[in-house]
C-alpha cells in the first residue's frame, strides 16, 4: 500500500465506535454499589434520628453537632439524620438517584470537614468518609443502572451526566453553606 492509499483508508474509518449497550454485569455492579452504600448511609441516619445501632439519637447527636460548632445542634442532627436516611434509601431503590446521591454527598462533605485532622487512615483519618463521598458522586454521574426505580421514569433516562454534574454542584453549594454556619 502506498502512503496515499493508507491515508485514504484511515479517512474512511469511523471516528468513534458506537456506544456499547449496557451490560447486565454493569447494572448488577451499580445495584450492588447503590444498595451497600445506601444501606450504610441510611443506617448512620437512623443512628442520629432514633439511636439505633448504638447511635446517640437526636439528643446525643445534637450535643455532638453543638460541640462541633453547628448552631441548633439538635435541629442540625435531625437534618443530617433525615438527609442520610432518605438519601440512603433513595440510593437503595434507585429513586431520584442524582438527588439521593447529592444528599449523601453533601452530608459526607460536612462529615469529612468536621472529622478532618490531616490524617487519611482510620480511626483518626477520613478514608471512610471519602469512600462514601466518592461513591455517592460516582452514582450521581453514572446513574443507578437498569435495576432501579429510575429506569421506569423516562425523564431520568437521558442526560445522565448533566443531571449528575448538577447534583454534585448542588451538594457542594449546600455543603459549603452548612459549613459556613459553623462557628
Amino acid at each position: 500500500m502506498t502512503p496515499t492509499s493508507l491515508a485514504g483508508s484511515a479517512r474512511q474509518a469511523p471516528l468513534a465506535a458506537p456506544p456499547a449497550p449496557a451490560s447486565t454485569a454493569h447494572d448488577v455492579g451499580l445495584a450492588l454499589l447503590r444498595v451497600v452504600l445506601g444501606l450504610t448511609v441510611a443506617a448512620h441516619g437512623t443512628q442520629k434520628l432514633f439511636g439505633w445501632f448504638g447511635g446517640g439519637g437526636l439528643e446525643g447527636t445534637g450535643k455532638f453537632f453543638s460541640s462541633a460548632g453547628y448552631p441548633a445542634g439538635k435541629a442540625m442532627a435531625a437534618v443530617a439524620g433525615l438527609t442520610e436516611t432518605l438519601g440512603g434509601l433513595g440510593l437503595v431503590v434507585g429513586l431520584l438517584t442524582p438527588l439521593a446521591a447529592a444528599a449523601v454527598l453533601g452530608t459526607m462533605l460536612n462529615a469529612t470537614a468536621v472529622k478532618w485532622t490531616g490524617a487519611f487512615f482510620a480511626p483518626q483519618g477520613v478514608e471512610y468518609e471519602l469512600l462514601l463521598t466518592l461513591g455517592a458522586a460516582s452514582l450521581a454521574l453514572t446513574g443507578p443502572g437498569r435495576f432501579a426505580l429510575d429506569s421506569l421514569l423516562p425523564v431520568l433516562r437521558s442526560h445522565r451526566l448533566l443531571r449528575g454534574v448538577g447534583a454534585i454542584v448542588l451538594a457542594l453549594v449546600v455543603a459549603v453553606v452548612v459549613l459556613l454556619v459553623r462557628n
